[in-house]
């Protein structure tokens, strides 16, 4: 008697559940550093920071909250250490209420790594309502803007805000956003009107609307989604947790086509044993 093919579909979910989990997990808690291509849009914007000169004021302008962490706090991770191994001074300024005390979680362990001193090497501006409102009055004057750091110091007692005024004494602009207002608003209302360098960051849904502007120039260079942050890693030298994550991604979708190619072949298998039934083989 002709033994009865095997038939996926007989499978306990929960293996295949537990298969994912761990797919997912594993190159978590041991990082595979799989081979990562480094997009042209990536390399542009390291490039772009590597040629600042030593010293040089950056702002990073941070526009986004905990739901999109997965993908955009490695950016702000990597720029922020980035800029420190570069010897470059940070201001920081948010248009959303929730990414102060973000960017802070990032900004203290590191400068405290390289030896950053706040208020001289690195200030966190905190949030300003407003949204274009806000990046016009930067334009004119940035510390009657924001007239106060996150925590409450005026910025006339912060050295490094002694340094700035507006655009002009900015030397670069990152802009990591999940939303609005965020790089298109920095994009429309600041770039081509200040002349400024800017760099972005945004979620993988949100990426495609701004790659025009990285063709035109109007940005220098774009991270997009965890992808380019874990591109981003990979320049900086600093594997995180948006490199973890691409090896986690990639040996899930490899186990999924593996479903994929095994579903197909018994399928096959079953169709032939039943042609084989049919004629009596």
């Amino acid at each position: 008697m002709a033994r009865k093919p095997f038939d996926i579909r007989n499978i306990d979910r929960r293996i295949l559940f537990t298969l994912i989990f761990v797919a997912v997990v594993w190159p978590l808690l041991q990082p595979m550093s799989l081979p990562i291509d480094i997009s042209p849009p990536v390399q542009t914007l390291y490039d772009a920071i590597e040629a600042i000169p030593p010293g040089s004021i950056v702002m990073l302008g941070a526009d986004y909250s905990p739901d999109t962490m997965p993908e955009l706090q490695p950016m702000v991770d990597t720029f922020i250490r980035h800029a420190f191994e570069r010897d470059l001074r940070i201001v920081v300024a948010c248009l959303w209420p929730a990414s102060p005390p973000l960017v802070e979680t990032a900004m203290g362990p590191l400068a405290e790594e390289y030896g950053k001193e706040y208020g001289t090497d690195y200030v966190n501006l905190g949030y300003m309502a407003g949204g274009i409102v806000t990046l016009l009055g930067m334009g004119a004057s940035i510390p009657n803007t924001y007239p106060s750091d996150y925590g409450g110091t005026p910025v006339g007692e912060i050295p490094l805000m002694r340094e700035v005024q507006n655009f002009d004494d900015i030397a670069f602009v990152m802009e990591v956003s999940a939303g609005t207002p965020g790089t298109r608003e920095w994009v429309q209302q600041v770039q081509g009107r200040y002349s400024v360098s800017l760099g972005s960051g945004t979620t993988a849904v949100g990426a495609p609307n701004f790659y025009p502007y990285v063709q035109s120039g109007q940005l220098t260079g774009l991270l997009g989604g965890l992808k380019g942050a874990a591109e981003y890693e990979t320049l900086v030298g600093c594997p995180g947790d948006a490199t973890k994550g691409m090896d986690a991604q990639s040996v899930v979708h490899a186990l999924v086509v593996a479903f994929i190619l095994l579903g197909n072949v018994v399928y096959l298998l079953s169709l032939r044993s039943k042609r084989a039934a049919a004629t009596g083989e």
